[in-house]
């Protein structure tokens, strides 16, 4: 799924929205904040600590016993200031904890006047609350800058964090999208009612509240969004389904409140959530209650979807790829009205979606986009978008500009296999290991009767793979027929097979094809009821609709039942190594030509599969 090229220049992007800038009390306030900070810390410093020198309460008794103080004044803390009788002025420490130390009949006895004042109560007040205060400015501080908008601060954690998008901006649409007419159509009727409501309401029909859209990830659910916005030029809220989640009990609810209110006072508009199974999964499925809040704020999501006006023009457009994890009343009608599923593009939408992404690159002549298009079975268009990227970049890494079908070619083994592994050398042995084992597929699929067509073989390691053996599919299949996944699993089985009739032995570098072969057979006993054993009889595998992964290996049925599968699943491989070990045994001509041919040219394509088979006619016909 990608945008299609448009005829004519580019229009002209939007301007940037600037944010708001802030009146001249804000930008005081933070400067003039740190000042008042500052004073407070220092100004009672400065102000209460007492001037002159200080003397020790010895030197000060000292002094008093010589005379030459002439007068003091003692607060009710112990601090003593006063002048000498030369004018200098002086501060000491009585030590209280001393008890009475007999200093007021000493500075009776001396002539000493003595006066006395109560100690400031309100600076060790401030004292104490001045790290509070502290406290409270650096979280306002830092509150500020978080938020970052005018409605800042503590009292705007609960708004929701929706990208509001008005109708002027969004540029994309739905002739942006490489094919995927069907669901243009489909959810082109959520567009249609938004602009003109009227003609359904002369009908007596409803317009959709809500579209959910799933499909595998990179198919282009969010892409698809953002050309309804743009075709219905209307304001588009976005948001995912994560931000609504938080670990405070009730924010994610008053998010939910806040983001529909935003929407009737805009509507007609759009609301678009992003991955809502993040904040849409069945209820319950955690062990906890109602209080969760996860549960709490899909509540209130269902009771925002139910309860809004069927005449405001309010349209819930939601994405996943996650469908079977989703609440069942979210999906009822009345909510999520209808479910569109996005699948992955056929070999028509993938040329179209190549097109999209080759246009303003320079591509060589030799590059046939059809044969790519074939040759990408299963692909997304992100898939699709990183492709003919790599084959940038690898254009880039020879110091060319022009992307060349080799280039293509080389990021097709990439994304499959992974990166070209130049410093993994093999030993001689091996080599030549490898390339019968490679040998031995393309062999075995050039000569099956429902095998897909060999494209390429090579023994260049890459990723995991030592080397390789890619089919090209004349067409795009979707039925599979019982002949068709026996020759493939003779395909799969047959690099063992060709390492068995060359050297009299298997290795483990057919560990994969073997775990392949086997998951294959056992779909064909357990899902496909092609085992007479067995029976018509399916036992699917529990597994994420779009997202694939290992199966779950809770099984349903009794042990005898499993009894039966481990034995057809061993009965169709054995079937199937035996088939292409025979069939190697009558072609060995053949297999030594290829084996020899790519430990020394180490890539070959298809047609020199087909010549070694030739070669080795003729040299029958000229044996007989």
């Amino acid at each position: 799924m990608s945008r299609a090229a448009k005829p004519g220049p580019p229009p002209d992007p939007a301007p940037k929205p600037q944010p708001p800038k802030p009146p001249a009390w804000q930008r005081w306030l933070s400067p003039l904040l740190w000042l008042v900070v500052l004073g407070a810390v220092l100004g009672p410093i400065w102000l209460f600590s007492p001037g002159g020198s200080t003397l020790p309460y010895t030197e000060f008794v000292a002094k008093v016993d010589a005379n030459q103080v002439e007068k003091v004044t003692v607060d009710d803390v112990g601090t003593v200031t006063g002048t000498l009788r030369d004018g200098t002025a002086f501060s000491s420490q009585v030590p209280t904890a001393l008890g009475d130390t007999g200093l007021e009949r000493r500075l009776a006895d001396h002539g000493v006047a003595v006066s006395g004042k109560l100690h400031t109560s309100w600076t060790s007040l401030l004292v104490t609350f001045l790290p509070v205060v502290l406290l409270i400015g650096l979280f306002f501080w830092m509150g500020r800058r978080a938020q970052g908008s005018p409605v800042g601060g503590v009292m705007g954690f609960g708004r929701a964090k929706a990208k509001i998008i008005e109708a002027q901006r969004p540029t994309t649409r739905f002739t942006d999208v490489a094919g995927y007419e069907g669901v243009k159509q489909e959810i082109g009727e959520v567009v249609d009612f938004l602009r003109n409501p009227g003609r359904y309401a002369a009908a007596g029909a409803k317009g959709p509240r809500g579209v959910i859209m799933v499909g595998p990830p990179g198919t282009g659910k969010t892409l698809i969004a953002r050309a309804v916005a743009g075709e219905a030029s209307v304001p588009f809220l976005s948001v995912t389904g994560s931000a609504f989640v938080e670990m405070f009990v009730g924010v994610g609810a008053s998010r939910v409140r806040d983001l529909f209110t935003e929407a009737r006072n805009r509507a007609p508009a759009i609301i678009f959530i992003d991955e809502i199974d993040a904040v849409g999964s069945r209820r319950g499925l955690n062990g906890f209650g109602g209080q969760d809040e996860r549960e709490q704020t899909l509540n209130q999501l269902l009771s925002e979807m139910d309860g809004f006006d069927q005449s405001s023009g309010i349209v819930v457009l939601a994405a996943t790829n996650r469908p079977e994890s989703l609440d069942p009343a979210l999906l009822r009608p009345g909510r999520f009205d209808r479910q569109v599923t996005i699948p992955l593009p056929n070999q028509q939408e993938r040329l179209a979606i190549l097109r999209v992404h080759v246009d303003g690159k320079h591509v060589g002549e030799d590059v046939d986009l059809e044969v790519v298009a074939r040759g990408t079975p299963g692909f997304s268009g992100a898939d699709l978008a990183n492709l003919v990227n790599e084959a940038a970049i690898n254009a880039v890494r020879d110091n060319r500009t022009v992307i060349r079908a080799a280039d293509l070619a080389a990021a097709r083994d990439r994304v499959l296999l992974g990166r070209r592994e130049t410093s993994n050398a093999l030993l001689p042995e091996e080599r030549r290991a490898v390339a019968v084992h490679e040998s031995g597929h393309a062999l075995i699929a050039a000569l099956c009767d429902h095998a897909d067509p060999v494209a390429k073989v090579t023994i260049l390691p890459a990723g995991m793979a030592l080397g390789s053996t890619e089919q090209l599919p004349e067409a795009e299949r979707h039925l599979y027929s019982e002949a068709y996944l026996r020759d493939l699993l003779a395909v799969r089985m047959g690099g063992r097979a060709a390492e068995i009739v060359t050297f009299a032995q298997g290795s483990t570098g057919a560990a994969n094809d073997i775990a392949d072969a086997t998951e294959l057979a056992t779909k064909m006993v357990t899902e496909f009821g092609l085992s007479p054993a067995l029976g018509p009889v399916g036992y699917p595998t529990a597994t994420p609709a779009f997202l694939g992964g290992p199966p779950q290996t809770a099984r349903h049925y009794a042990e005898e039942t499993q009894r039966i599968v481990d034995t057809e699943v061993a009965r169709l491989l054995r079937e199937a190594e035996d088939f292409a070990v025979r069939t190697l045994q009558d072609h060995r001509v053949a297999l030594e030509h290829l084996a020899a041919q790519l430990v020394e040219q180490e890539t070959v394509d298809g047609s020199a599969v087909t010549e070694a088979l030739r070669a080795e006619r003729s040299q029958r016909t000229l044996a007989s």
